[in-house]
């Protein structure tokens, strides 16, 4: 997540960096496009029927108000206590085609939020001084929710300190522990809750993110260089292979502009080439556990996939390869309007969806969000309502698996934050029991189920 305006880039990049020997994109209409099946005015034919309307989220039920409905106690300030485990969806997951399906061969659409904190300075995700590690989790599956994406840094690995006490605040029994065992709790209490979790590589030092200017654009930086990087990569995925819930890890977030160069996707250079690296990171990871999805970001802050039309990435296991982009309001032109906003996403990254093409894979939304402190956040004609309003119509109507940033409640520690201020782009209020916007729960929940499949 950041919050700088990225510069959009040209359509005259787009065009030469996608659709080398390749039609343009002239209109959403042209058959001959890439983007072909209408991926650019979001009404994609997948070429599956209906599903079940299954996310594979528990037992837990969302109401059309924007509230959880459930036999258990929601209320997270009420009982902290551990529930009996939920079943985790049939595992692995597996990618199949421009879908995730389970070990059935069920639709499993990711329907996620971000809990992010531990990639901070503070090595721990936020909330825990506020309320009990399994009424968060419990709160996250009351809502809808099926997934988490789960934020670390590579100094977290590193040096794996002992949590400050008042940060853990309303979890004494995880006093004393160090920020791995603290994040082994976390996702123990999301797997109780039949939630799956996706680790993400989000910075090398423990930050906020993100900028040209943090030192953290690339995979690599100086105090943590790739050797680091895929020897951490191995020690997550060692640490977790006994853990079901554990399902996919996104090898890096956010490759942008760094002092050390712009990253690429191919090319002769292999310290800046991304794609690559991502092979590499790969690897490294199937090589521990080769049921883990392989979720790969794109370049300018993940705004850009077009690399993948002509080089896409290649896996030694099957079916493990997940594309993540990004997106919010600022990465656009002010005031885009729906039907621009749907080429401009079909031409960075929506043609991935076609299927039966050579670059085919699913598309998980890895971010997503806009402000919880105005119903027009969520709809009608600011810049923000509106961007919102067209993201959420291209997601419902090519059925797209995504993550929301952020579920939390509160800022944690780092560069431009204010550790325990209201999170403005958050799913719950500050005092993570209860939804800040019900506009802003309702519309997540309003895409959660799952309308098309294989």
């Amino acid at each position: 997540m950041r919050f700088n305006r990225v510069p959009p880039i040209s359509a005259a990049i787009v065009l030469a960096a996608c659709h080398a020997g390749a039609p343009a994109l002239e209109s959403p209409s042209d058959a001959s496009t890439v983007s072909d099946a209408s991926v650019n005015d979001a009404t994609l034919d997948t070429g599956g029927g209906a599903s079940d309307g299954s996310t594979g989220a528990g037992d837990g039920a969302a109401a059309s108000d924007g509230t959880a409905t459930d036999s258990a106690d929601d209320s997270p300030g009420e009982d902290a206590g551990v529930d009996a485990a939920l079943p985790l969806p049939a595992l692995p997951l597996q990618a199949t085609s421009r879908w995730i399906v389970d070990a059935n061969g069920k639709r499993f659409k990711l329907a996620s939020v971000n809990w992010y904190g531990a990639e901070e300075e503070d090595f721990v995700v936020a909330g825990l001084d506020f309320q009990d590690v399994h009424a968060i989790a419990r709160m996250i599956r009351t809502l809808g929710f099926n997934s988490v994406r789960l934020p670390f840094s590579n100094q977290l690995v590193e040096s794996n300190p002992v949590v400050a006490d008042a940060r853990l605040a309303a979890n004494p029994s995880l006093q004393g522990e160090t920020a791995l065992e603290v994040l082994d709790a976390v996702i123990a209490a999301l797997a109780e809750q039949g939630l799956v979790v996706i680790l993400d590589d989000h910075m090398s030092n423990a930050n906020w993110c993100c900028s040209a200017t943090d030192g953290n654009g690339l995979w690599y930086n100086d105090a943590y260089p790739e050797s680091s990087w895929l020897a951490d990569w191995t020690t997550m995925a060692t640490r977790y292979l006994s853990q079901p819930a554990v399902v996919g890890v996104d090898l890096r977030n956010e490759l942008r502009p760094s002092d050390a160069g712009t990253p690429t996707w191919g090319g002769s250079d292999p310290t800046l080439d991304w794609h690559g690296a991502a092979e590499r990171g790969g690897n490294a990871v199937l090589g521990v556990n080769p049921s883990l999805l392989v979720i790969v970001e794109g370049l300018n802050y993940s705004n850009d996939l077009t690399g993948v039309y002509s080089l896409p990435v290649d896996l030694p296991v099957a079916n493990r390869l997940v594309y993540s982009p990004h997106d919010y309001e600022f990465d656009h032109p002010a005031g885009i309007s729906a039907s621009d906003l749907a080429t401009d996403l079909g031409d960075e990254w929506g043609y991935i969806l076609v299927q039966g093409e050579t670059y085919t894979a699913p598309i998980w939304v890895g971010e997503f969000g806009t402000c919880n402190t105005s119903d027009s956040c969520v709809s009608g004609t600011s810049d923000q309502g509106g961007w919102f309003s067209g993201f959420e119509a291209y997601l419902a109507n090519a059925d797209i698996d995504w993550g929301y940033w952020a579920f939390n409640g509160t800022e944690a520690s780092g560069t431009g934050r204010t550790l325990g201020a209201p999170e403005t782009y958050g799913v719950l209020d500050p005092t993570w029991d209860a939804s800040a916007s019900a506009a802003l729960t309702s519309a997540l929940q309003s895409l959660q189920p799952a309308t098309q499949g294989p």
